[in-house]
């Protein structure tokens, strides 16, 4: 059981993930530095620290005080039949790294309310914590994994903001006589200052293995624009892309405006889109 120290829900750990974490902000040592040639600004190679994220049940009872700050609050999958384009969510279901689980006790056998909390998990009072982990939690993990697996994590600070990259690879559709390859990337961003700002744009660019570079500007993310403060300084959402090929990449930048008017651009740090889960079907609805 935890409360999670940026968004305040409660919920509870079904498993962990290992996932490797690029950080940009770490400086690497001046030995292992070379001259960057002219134009290759952000193309340091950065190396992978492994990072312990877990997979949790959020407290519906405390879902509709955080969805004005974290849009990620289910995980999606392609759905599996003719329709190309549906996807089917688990509401209730994210990804927490370490740094953010303050655990807790209770002396609830039912501590948190949520559909799959007795379907997953089953009080054991001699256990620390009294919850055993029910063949049907054992079952679902193993049958869901190559679309829940989490490995790779991308993070950089700009100026205060830290933007924070999780990629999930969610399969490979056929459209038209071609493979359709679809990618969900949960995006977090955090004031790690003083300052009130707000994000106003967004400006990507997506580079497929096919060869295209696409170029996406808009207003805000997910149809908001979200101020971050002292008070309130994450916000989190997650989003999907698709490519006409099995790989590929992106990067851009947000768009931030101060309270005196003024802007600058937070990078967001370049990640990988790979399909290296051997193009199974992703599952069918989620069945117990």
């Amino acid at each position: 059981l935890f409360l999670h120290s940026v968004f305040g829900y409660r919920g509870i750990v079904l498993f962990p993930w290992h996932a490797r974490l690029y950080d940009r902000d770490i400086t690497p040592p001046m030995s292992d530095s070379k001259p960057e040639p002219p134009g290759a600004h952000g193309s340091k190679e950065v190396k992978g620290k492994t990072h312990t994220y877990y997979q949790v049940l959020i407290d519906t009872r405390d879902c509709p005080h955080i969805s004005q700050r974290s849009q990620t609050e289910a995980v999606t999958f392609l759905a599996n039949h003719d329709d190309s384009r549906a996807l089917y969510a688990i509401p209730g279901l994210d990804y927490v790294s370490h740094e953010d689980i303050l655990p807790y006790n209770s002396a609830e056998q039912v501590p948190i309310q949520h559909e799959l909390f007795e379907r997953f998990l089953m009080y054991n009072p001699s256990k620390s914590p009294p919850f055993t982990a029910r063949d049907t939690l054992k079952a679902w993990q193993e049958k869901n994994h190559p679309w829940l697996e989490l490995s790779d994590v991308h993070r950089e600070t700009t100026e205060n903001i830290r933007v924070t990259v999780i990629p999930f690879y969610m399969g490979m559709r056929e459209a038209q006589n071609s493979h359709v390859y679809w990618w969900r990337y949960c995006i977090r961003l955090e004031n790690m200052g003083n300052e009130v700002v707000q994000l106003r744009e967004r400006h990507w660019r997506i580079f497929s293995l096919s060869g295209t570079l696409e170029t996406v500007r808009g207003r805000g993310v997910v149809g908001r624009e979200p101020v971050l403060s002292k008070e309130q300084p994450a916000f989190q959402y997650s989003s999907h892309v698709s490519l006409q090929a099995p790989s590929g990449h992106m990067w851009g930048t947000f768009r931030i405006e101060r309270t005196d008017g003024s802007h600058f651009d937070v990078r967001i740090p370049p990640f990988s889109l790979e399909s290296n889960k051997d193009d199974k079907a992703p599952p069918a609805g989620y069945t117990f």
